[in-house]
């Protein structure tokens, strides 16, 4: 597991000068996409055939394979996405499969490439068959930590965005692969939740970092302690009265049955609860709001759904906009 630095604290993270990097949008797009050592490549030998990732933000921010798409506004995400994995396709000689979440249309695409350019979306019933063998073939393949490694990095440059963009896509594909219980997937998480509160994006980070929380709380109480004071250190920086009461009743909940576990063993963790149970005894000051159940907060359902997860439409065949005839990829 990947650690990264992430706010236990109420004090903004330190400013430095950004080092953003050089180039024209086409040498980013090649650096990130061309299979110079092929290390970005499965292998050719692979079997059954490995699936690539491609990622669509709510703003038309796209990823494919862990890699942030620079397209100056000129380029539909979708058209993108399939010149980036029939390149894959032309390399490999043979078709390629993909699995697209589209974030702005809220829906899952899977896709089949061919090496002329063409493709064409199939159902999930027609997709490749799951499996935790499949998962960690691709996994191996297309390595989350090294993808981890990449945010990291944009993140130390300053490059906010991009490494929010990458984070998020990264959470999503290893959370429709492996649930959103699953370590690499609450790790995904966190580190989105850091970012977005690097990015001064409280509302976001609170959100998901409760998210990790609540599971914790369900799964291992020990582990839930860091988490929750984190969540904490992003709902301290709410301004929204209603986002306030809403998020600041379930950390009470959270702080309250972790003091009741006697897990409260730091000064900062008490001195936390003893923050949030101060702001909210101040309840005149924001809007009546309808607490969550202390159940619904603290225990983790087989299937945990994350509230902060908009959900994904079923695949369906025939998505025009990933759809392509013989001849019209472009290199």
């Amino acid at each position: 597991m990947v650690h990264v630095p992430r706010p236990g604290h109420t004090t903004a993270p330190g400013d430095s000068p950004p080092a953003l990097g050089a180039g024209t949008e086409a040498e980013r797009i090649s650096r990130a996409l061309t299979p110079r050592d092929r290390g970005n490549l499965p292998a050719l030998s692979a079997q059954p055939l490995i699936r690539l990732d491609a990622y669509v933000a709510e703003d038309g921010s796209t990823v494919v394979n862990g890699h942030l798409l620079t397209m100056g506004g000129t380029r539909p995400p979708n058209e993108a996405i399939l010149d980036a994995v029939a390149m894959f396709a032309r390399t490999l000689g043979t078709p390629v499969a993909a699995t697209v979440i589209d974030r702005s249309v809220r829906q899952v695409a899977r896709l089949r490439v061919y090496p002329d350019g063409s493709s064409r979306t199939i159902a999930e019933e027609e997709d490749l068959p799951p499996g935790r063998e499949r998962t960690t073939a691709e996994e191996r393949t297309f390595p989350p930590l090294a993808r981890v490694e990449r945010i990291i990095q944009h993140a130390k440059r300053e490059e906010l965005h991009a490494a929010f963009v990458l984070a998020g896509a990264l959470r999503e594909h290893l959370t429709l692969r492996r649930g959103a219980e699953d370590e690499l997937s609450l790790e995904a998480r966190a580190i989105e939740a850091y970012i977005a509160y690097r990015r001064g994006d409280y509302t976001t980070s609170t959100g998901l970092a409760l998210t990790v929380a609540r599971i914790r709380c369900g799964s291992d109480l020990h582990r839930a302690v860091p988490e929750v004071a984190r969540a904490t250190a992003a709902w301290q920086r709410l301004q929204d009265q209603a986002q306030v009461a809403t998020r600041g009743q379930e950390l009470l909940h959270m702080w309250e049955k972790l003091s009741a576990e006697g897990l409260l063993r730091e000064p900062s963790h008490r001195a936390m609860a003893q923050a949030v149970r101060t702001r909210m005894e101040r309840g005149a000051q924001y809007p009546e709001t309808p607490a969550p159940a202390p159940a619904a907060a603290l225990t983790a359902a087989p299937e945990v759904v994350a509230p902060e997860d908009a959900p994904l439409a079923p695949t369906r065949r025939g998505l025009r906009r990933f759809t392509r005839w013989t001849g019209r990829g472009d290199d």
